[in-house]
């Protein structure tokens, strides 16, 4: 690809995650949530921001499509696709907790290849891009707020930080976690902390394709470890197929020699 074309997707990407965020710091803690089928809650705002990401795709990105949380659920049959989250983390959001985000995939023949995830309330932007096998060229690495992020080469301790998710506390049975517990309510920033050196692994037991598509793309630019619970690919993802109640459960860490640390701490939450 021409470097013209990844310059304005990341030009896109920052444009409107600003606009869209600008506007959802308003609504921030001041609106109500009803609980959806899945038993994720969804707001007014939620809906309103997932109208306006979208419909800037298509003024920008005409010939790409879009799988949405809060819409479409089917993976298109074309060749580049955005998988979006409008508010990832809306509990916090709804809240008042400081810790929510906008998040944006770009795929390539269903494989990630940008990520793009922003953080209004502490106003942290991270990106990156990863090619991977798909014949794609262009800018490479990883950032937060322009400035290149890797993950910490620090060994296991009472002082380094590994995060959970609501439904993976199970693993507090292991009396002797080999590090300290974080649960921050939001997928994205969850692993993006590993990704970005400040804990050493994360756990997501059921998080759903628009809660790490995104990040997919960022943590293998950085260089992290990303270790699917289950058996089966993640992607590349299938046009016609229905993925609004498939979860991925996953595993990423700092380095790979982490893998059997922790692994066996929290493989059970893969089946």
């Amino acid at each position: 690809m021409h470097q013209d074309f990844w310059e304005t997707v990341l030009t896109f990407c920052n444009t409107t995650t600003t606009q869209v965020g600008a506007k959802l710091i308003q609504d921030f803690g001041q609106v109500q949530a009803t609980e959806k089928a899945d038993g994720s809650l969804v707001t007014r705002a939620d809906q309103w921001a997932d109208e306006a990401l979208r419909d800037a795709i298509a003024h920008a990105f005409p010939y790409h499509g879009v799988l949405s949380e809060e819409t479409t659920h089917v993976f298109p049959d074309t060749d580049w696709c955005w998988i979006i989250d409008p508010i990832d983390g809306t509990t916090n959001f709804t809240r008042g907790i400081p810790l929510w985000g906008i998040s944006l995939g770009l795929l390539y023949q269903g494989t990630p290849v940008f990520g793009y995830v922003a953080v209004p309330p502490i106003n942290s932007q991270f990106f990156g891009f990863w090619f991977g096998d798909s014949g794609l060229s262009g800018p490479t690495g990883a950032f937060q707020n322009g400035k290149a992020i890797a993950p910490s080469t620090a060994p296991p301790s009472s002082n380094q930080l590994f995060n959970l998710c609501a439904r993976s506390i199970s693993v507090l049975k292991h009396d002797a976690f080999p590090c300290k517990i974080r649960m921050l309510g939001i997928a994205t920033y969850n692993l993006l902390t590993v990704a970005s050196g400040i804990a050493l692994g994360g756990v997501e037991a059921t998080p759903k394709i628009w809660d790490i598509a995104a990040v997919w793309a960022i943590a293998q630019a950085a260089g992290a470890t990303w270790h699917s619970l289950s058996p089966d690919p993640i992607f590349p993802l299938i046009p016609g197929k229905n993925y609004g109640q498939v979860a991925y459960p996953t595993l990423i860490l700092a380095q790979e020699t982490l893998l059997p640390t922790f692994l066996p701490l929290v493989q059970h939450l893969g089946k």
